[in-house]
């Protein structure tokens, strides 16, 4: 059995708080909290999902009522579970954010399953049932930088992964140097933020056109780099590099926009769009997404 997209990664429960007043260390203030599915491949999917297409989530979920819930809200969503990994002696990953009126305040990732889980989620790839070594999985692989460095190393090397159409997101600027190995894979693509292709590259670019040129020169075969409500770019080692604008939006949320900037993106491009009109169609997606709006 193939799937058109895996996603692969952190699928977790997000906690967020939101408050509308200025927010520093030792603030206690009114607001509101809301616990929803979250992680990067989670977010991912669940954008997927929202334009018609049924990701399939490689994952680790603990076999607790945590897990069980996120199993089941996933399905309901559409997406396909039957190739998460679930160990009973593993708890179900969570992460917590407080979001204040200029953005994020600070945020806690607790993927330790995902990270103790290891190569274990990866055996659908490798034991035939989505691929294997000798017939490699073709099709679109949405990754996230919360798996382990030595991971995403071998994952860059693996010949189960060496035809497959590779999108990286870093999960986080702290995470983003774990995705140096794959930056030498042909089929990969990576989506970093302005921080981070700075991070990646031990430089200090002032847009995303310079981030983009930036990780081309140190040897990347296409990047997507964005940078807040600012020009986006798209770089490709063999078609240079081109921008797009980001609509002028009120920020209402941030958590989960650089995902749905990224899932946007590829469904734009699964869809026939030119370089051009996709990047420009997931801004617009986007800040729909930051401005509160459902996608």
């Amino acid at each position: 059995m193939t799937h058109a997209i895996l996603c692969i990664g952190s699928v977790l429960w997000d906690v967020i708080g939101r408050t509308n007043i200025e927010m520093h260390i030792g603030s206690d203030q009114p607001g509101r909290i809301s616990r929803l599915p979250g992680g990067v491949a989670m977010n991912i999917a669940m954008t997927f999902s929202r334009f018609g297409l049924k990701p399939a989530l490689i994952t680790a979920i603990g076999h607790d009522h945590e897990g069980d819930e996120l199993m089941f809200r996933a399905r309901e969503m559409g997406m396909v579970t039957e190739y998460v990994y679930r160990s009973p002696d593993l708890p179900t990953d969570s992460y917590m954010a407080i979001e204040g009126p200029a953005g994020l305040v600070a945020a806690l990732a607790d993927a330790h399953s995902l990270e103790a889980a290891g190569d274990a989620i990866l055996t659908p790839l490798e034991d035939g049932t989505l691929g294997s070594a000798d017939t490699p999985y073709t099709g679109i692989i949405a990754l996230d930088g919360n798996l382990t460095v030595d991971l995403l190393t071998e994952i860059a090397d693996r010949p189960s992964f060496a035809r497959a159409d590779l999108r990286v997101a870093p999960a986080s600027p702290g995470k983003a140097r774990r995705l140096r190995p794959l930056m030498g894979h042909a089929g990969a693509t990576l989506y970093v933020n302005l921080e981070e292709a700075g991070l990646l590259t031990d430089s200090t670019p002032e847009t995303a056109a310079m981030g983009a040129h930036a990780l081309l020169d140190a040897g990347a075969t296409r990047v997507v780099v964005t940078d807040g409500g600012n020009l986006c770019a798209e770089g490709h080692m063999d078609r240079g590099v081109i921008t797009a604008p980001c609509p002028s939006i009120r920020v209402r949320r941030i958590t989960g926009a650089g995902d749905t900037f990224m899932a946007a993106h590829i469904a734009a491009e699964r869809d026939g769009q030119s370089p051009e009109n996709a990047l420009i169609t997931a801004q617009k997606i986007a800040a729909k997404y930051v401005s509160g709006e459902d996608v």
